[in-house]
């Protein structure tokens, strides 16, 4: 089985990773920890070109998720899983579902932020995109339910 587990920054996909080491996967079972760097946004000079971030910040930020995919893929391997790492470019949107191609993954883990209204809106929501959109099964690991997160009806 061809498991991807998405990263970013965050406690959301702190949490999938964890998730991911406390199951029993079949034997042989592959983990791709896969990081997207979303592009860096430029800015505008005169006469209103658009110019490039600066390469000393690409660099740091590409460096700063080599880091945290090696971090899960430590965390990942100590629970006896198979792992393999990999950072790549572009909108997390369509670069996770890319990569369910590619990898011809079994399955995709996402963290979900658990954003609402106007902010998911506004920012997005890539889990969503991606269980929308992928080409295998998702799973959406979801934060625990904080006080101010009202229980929904039926629950």
């Amino acid at each position: 089985m061809k498991i991807i587990v998405a990263l970013d920054d965050s406690q959301c996909s702190l949490r999938a990773v964890e998730f991911v080491t406390r199951m029993r996967w079949p034997a042989g079972s592959t983990i791709v920890v896969l990081c997207v760097a979303p592009p860096l946004p430029g800015g505008i000079t005169v006469p209103y070109e658009p110019q490039s971030p600066a390469p000393e910040l690409a660099v740091a930020t590409q460096a700063r998720l080599r880091e945290l995919v090696a971090r899960a893929e430590r965390e990942l391997r100590e629970s006896g899983l198979s792992t393999v790492g990999r950072v790549v470019d572009g909108d997390p949107r369509a670069a996770l579902v890319e990569a369910t191609e590619q990898e011809r993954a079994d399955l995709l883990v996402v963290g979900s932020h658990g954003r609402a209204g106007l902010q998911k809106l506004m920012l997005g929501s890539v889990s969503s995109h991606v269980v929308t959109h992928a080409t295998c099964s998702v799973l959406v690991v979801k934060g625990p339910r904080t006080p101010s997160t009202p229980a929904r009806a039926g629950r």
